[in-house]
């Protein structure tokens, strides 16, 4: 199976899960991805470097993102290995830091994605909202993914206004200087009109593959990466 491209610089191989806006899909798409690479015989790690929205388990603080990821991954990761920045408040990370009296840098995010990926073959990151969700003053979540050298997933909410956002998007991508390696239609409106028009419109304009299409779904286990998904990364 080809590999995404890695960093000359950070030696991380793999993915970064984003999308349009938040509540995309990106969680359910980031463990498919996780779950067919491992079905190709690689050997997973899973980040969410950043989560603000957590519920308290006998465990502590935990965010169901984050614990999807894990169960996915089906390797004996810990919670802090997996999510090192956790946040009780479901608000922007950079305001929930803010009010921890925090604050989010990119350096020690790149080293902990380092030490994930060192025993891994592919490391799968999932964002947090979009690409620009801000992690301090003047570093965003776009920064981290392009810091690392991952390829792009975008995940891409098809309804209304998902031309203008996906477009706004990948050209956000590449001016932070990461590759967009792919996107992911999902289906979250079954009454939208033009929907084979609008998936044709972002095919043309985005100019990667669009390595799954989900249909509206109410189980995450369900959702699947076309056939051809091994031979396109």
């Amino acid at each position: 199976m080809s590999r995404p491209a890695r960093s000359a610089e950070t030696e991380v191989n793999g993915w970064f899960v984003t999308a349009t806006d938040t509540d995309a899909g990106k969680t359910w798409v980031a463990c498919a991805l996780v779950r067919a690479l491992r079905a190709a015989g690689s050997a997973v790690a899973v980040m969410k470097p950043v989560a603000a929205g957590a519920r308290i388990t006998p465990e502590g603080l935990r965010n169901d993102d984050a614990l999807q990821l894990i169960e996915a991954c089906g390797r004996d990761l810990s919670y802090e290995a997996v999510n090192p920045w956790l946040f009780e408040a479901a608000v922007a990370p950079h305001l929930a830091a803010a009010g921890a009296g925090v604050r989010i840098g990119i350096p020690p995010l790149v080293e902990h994605a380092r030490a994930l990926a060192e025993e891994s073959d592919v490391l799968v990151v999932e964002g947090a909202g979009g690409w620009l969700t801000p992690l301090n003053e003047s570093e965003t979540l776009g920064d981290l993914a392009a810091a690392l050298g991952l390829a792009v997933l975008l995940v891409v909410p098809v309804r209304l206004g998902c031309l203008n956002h996906a477009l706004l998007s990948a050209r956000a991508i590449h001016a932070d200087g990461a590759r967009l390696g792919g996107w992911v239609a999902n289906l979250v409106d079954p009454a939208m009109p033009f929907v084979e028009q609008n998936l044709a419109t972002l095919q043309h304009h985005l100019g990667v593959p669009c390595l799954a299409r989900i249909p509206r779904l109410d189980d995450p286990a369900r959702v699947v990466f076309s056939s051809s998904f091994p031979e396109t990364i």
